[in-house]
């Protein structure tokens, strides 16, 4: 079952979603924001957009981008109950760039 954070009605009703999805246990840890058919990937250890589908903050409304960023410790610790092999502290990502 997919980790969701909650969003008010008005956020929900324009098609916004942030979640921790099912079967990514082998990706970098990632939360996702989706807007309809748009979809974002922000890596949790670094805030970095994933590629793909890239992007940037400007891209996500602001009131999205206030709740992810008010609940990223929130997310690291979902991302680590969810996927305990592949935690957040993990070095493994700077062991693949070598």
């Amino acid at each position: 079952m997919p980790y969701e954070l909650s969003l008010s009605k008005k956020l929900k009703n324009q098609g916004w979603k942030v979640k921790i999805r099912e079967r990514e246990r082998v990706e970098p840890p990632h939360v996702t924001v989706m807007c309809q058919m748009k979809e974002w990937r922000i890596g949790i250890r670094d805030n970095r957009f994933l590629i793909p589908p890239g992007g940037s903050w400007r891209d996500i409304d602001g009131d999205v981008k206030d709740i992810v960023t008010k609940h990223w410790e929130k997310l690291k610790v979902a991302w680590d109950a969810k996927y305990p092999e592949n935690p957040i502290s993990s070095d493994r990502e700077e062991k693949d760039h070598e």
